[in-house]
């Protein structure tokens, strides 16, 4: 029995079944592999894009001026400082914001990054963010850094926790203080969290009652922590603390507010912070026909 006629639909087929299994392969070749930035000079702000292993720019910040952060002065004195000391090229800490949800965690290193930046000659300091799921991946961009000695570089990782059974906080921990190669001087972690200790507590006991060791397997969890040299914290803020930060924006963007409008805003959302400050500063402004960019 002769075999069937193979037709130019087949070839077809065949061609194409051939070319998905090579774009596969090439795409699982590339996993490891990182693009670089074309220009590090085409923003200052980056996202560590980790599917595509690629940095992408960021072109419009979100920064607000630091002196609009009212009530953060102690905190921001002392992150500036340690920041500057790193755009210089000297020593510097990695650094942990906890606290109070909505209290300018994350404003406040976005914020000094641009202030650090007025000061800068070579405008050679960038923000890099990275998601909390990312964190795996951080070797991966840690090597593409290393190399760009020119340039340095604030990891930053907004809300950053873990939860239980989550083991990608060992991966942090050598990024912070170990492995063999450790991180490169051109390189510093900034993190915002809710949680003082990154781990939830009952992950911290379920470890005492199980562990060998429990004195040991504690410190290892709470040692995550540790490993960031600054500590900063954000506490909620009173009534008129609330007040001043709608006055300062207010007054910034040339906006009219009512005191007892801007305390119901607040009632309505059962909490007092930056945030709902922010929030009511945004409602305002839309109603009086302003843009806040």
């Amino acid at each position: 029995m002769n075999d069937p006629q193979v037709t130019p639909q087949d070839l077809d087929a065949l061609k194409e079944q051939l070319t998905r299994i090579a774009d596969a392969l090439e795409s699982q070749s590339n996993l490891g592999r990182i693009t670089p930035p074309k220009d590090w000079h085409a923003s200052n702000s980056w996202l560590w894009q980790a599917s595509q292993r690629a940095l992408k720019p960021v072109t419009q910040s979100t920064a607000l001026p630091l002196d609009l952060l009212i009530g953060l002065e102690q905190q921001s004195e002392i992150l500036s400082n340690n920041t500057q000391q790193f755009a210089d090229g000297y020593a510097a800490n990695n650094a942990l914001m906890w606290g109070a949800r909505g209290m300018g965690k994350s404003s406040i290193v976005k914020a000094i990054h641009q202030n650090t930046l007025k000061s800068q000659a070579k405008k050679n300091l960038h923000l890099i963010e990275i998601y909390r799921e990312d964190i795996n991946t951080l070797p991966l961009l840690l090597d593409l850094l290393r190399e760009t000695k020119d340039h340095r570089f604030i990891l930053f990782c907004d809300d950053l926790s873990f939860d239980e059974n989550d083991s990608s906080y060992k991966s942090l921990k050598a990024i912070l203080d170990g492995g063999v190669e450790g991180r490169p001087d051109n390189v510093i972690l900034y993190a915002t969290s809710n949680r003082r200790h990154l781990l939830p507590r009952n992950m911290i006991e379920n470890e005492r009652s199980t562990a060998i060791h429990k004195s040991e397997s504690v410190e290892e969890k709470v040692s995550l922590s540790d490993r960031f040299g600054l500590w900063l914290g954000f506490y909620g803020c009173d009534q008129p603390a609330y007040l001043q930060m709608i006055e300062s924006y207010a007054k910034h963007y040339k906006l009219n507010f009512e005191q007892s409008e801007a305390l119901e805003w607040a009632i309505t959302r059962g909490n007092r912070s930056g945030r709902v400050a922010w929030q009511y500063i945004q409602h305002i402004a839309g109603q009086q026909g302003k843009s806040l960019t």
